[in-house]
């Protein structure tokens, strides 16, 4: 039978743990993702920390074995708090940092392609709370900002067009789901005007979601000047939307005239 080293036993509790540490990290950080870029970054995220958990135990082991060679040896005593110090690394290394989704202020900074990766995981932390309706345009939205964020790669972030698609989708998008969070619970199955809120939240998902389509396929055709043209009609038809207060809950947008 192959001899088992003091090492050896200390790398298979490492190992051990860090499975299982990564496992219950990847459940809690993993969660229903509904875009590609969001899954990435969360992947992302786990890959760092199972580098700085790799790097910690390889720390704690060089400096045990050095403690060995200087002491002739560390003893059951130094056996014992090898291990710990590296369960406990493991175990903070897991905690920290924790994962946590993009406050709204933060949506839209960095280069485009960020941007939508934040979007999608700012829209998934506000999916449990959203009625089903939207909850099935979010779904579509994540999929479609995946494929927006693509168009933008090739695009020079100094275009109009560019800043006007930010706008829709890291400000009135997030922005209509913030005003619509704004209005108090109990308030949001009230009509008025002939719909709730609940409804004018799904029918703005709506129209957003057409116009990220329109959007897209705009890009695709390399028609600037008509995406610029685009931008300025969805500023006039959103922008109100987002000054709305919870006493009066309008999440739709305006039509033209």
């Amino acid at each position: 039978m192959p001899v088992t080293t003091p090492s050896d036993r200390i790398l298979d509790a490492a190992r051990t743990t860090l499975t299982r540490q990564q496992a219950e990290r990847n459940a809690s950080v993993r969660g229903p993702s509904i875009g590609a870029r969001s899954a990435e970054m969360k992947r992302r995220h786990i890959a760092r920390k199972a580098a700085r958990m790799a790097m910690a135990v390889g720390v704690i082991l060089v400096v045990a074995m050095a403690a060995g060679l200087a002491l002739d040896g560390i003893g059951l005593g130094g056996f014992v708090l090898t291990v710990l110090a590296v369960l406990a690394a493991l175990g903070f290394f897991a905690m920290f940092p924790r994962f946590r989704a993009p406050d709204l202020a933060s949506i839209n900074k960095g280069d485009a392609h960020t941007m939508v990766g934040r979007t999608e995981l700012w829209l998934e932390a506000q999916r449990p709370s959203l009625p089903a309706p939207a909850v099935r345009l979010v779904d579509t939205i994540g999929l479609q900002l995946d494929a927006l964020g693509a168009q933008l790669q090739g695009i020079d972030p100094a275009e109009p067009a560019v800043g006007q698609v930010r706008s829709l989708v890291g400000e009135h998008l997030p922005g209509m789901i913030e005003s619509w969070r704004r209005i108090p619970a109990h308030l949001r199955s009230e009509e008025r005007a002939g719909r709730t809120a609940d409804e004018q939240l799904a029918d703005g998902l709506g129209k957003i979601s057409a116009e990220i389509d329109q959007i897209t396929r705009e890009l695709a055709s390399g028609d600037l000047d008509a995406l610029a043209v685009r931008g300025r009609y969805l500023d006039y038809r959103y922008g109100d939307g987002l000054e709305d207060t919870p006493a009066a809950p309008s999440l739709s947008a305006p039509h033209n005239s």
